[in-house]
């Protein structure tokens, strides 16, 4: 039991899970912003353009069409539409995210612009022909 536990502490301490659990959170508070955005802006400017707005029995408004019915099967056509704004919406701006993060990591990853000397094993420049250290002749690549 001490090494299952030894070893879930060291996968959960990993920095990728926590990123990943980070990500999650903030990805379901957005969605939930974006699910306002569309329920409350971007579908009544879709229903004003196609012209449809319904009350449903509660008194509240049905954007895009809203609902229509087949031998009593009721088809909500409009909440399928606002969901696929809402993904598309997060999709998005979840791509843009992980891109500008992408350019903020290549830009870390500079190139090394030095090696270990094989003999004294002290840091010196990839130009170097000889260690200042050890003065050992040094491999140019």
């Amino acid at each position: 039991m001490k090494a299952f536990m030894k070893e879930f502490k060291e996968f959960i301490s990993r920095g990728n899970v926590m990123d990943m659990a980070v990500g999650v959170i903030i990805g379901g508070a957005f969605t939930a912003i974006v699910t306002a955005l569309t329920t409350s802006f971007i579908n009544p400017l879709i229903a004003l353009i196609t012209g449809g707005v319904s009350i449903d029995e509660n008194g509240n408004p049905v954007y895009i069409g809203g609902v229509f019915t087949i031998n009593g099967v009721e088809f909500n056509y409009g909440a399928f539409i606002s969901a696929v704004i809402n993904f598309i919406i997060v999709a998005l701006i979840i791509f843009l995210i992980v891109k500008g993060m992408n350019k903020v990591v290549k830009k870390k990853e500079a190139a090394p612009t030095t090696k270990d000397c094989p003999y004294c094993f002290e840091k010196v420049s990839l130009k170097a022909t000889k260690c200042p250290h050890c003065a050992s002749e040094l491999e140019v690549k």
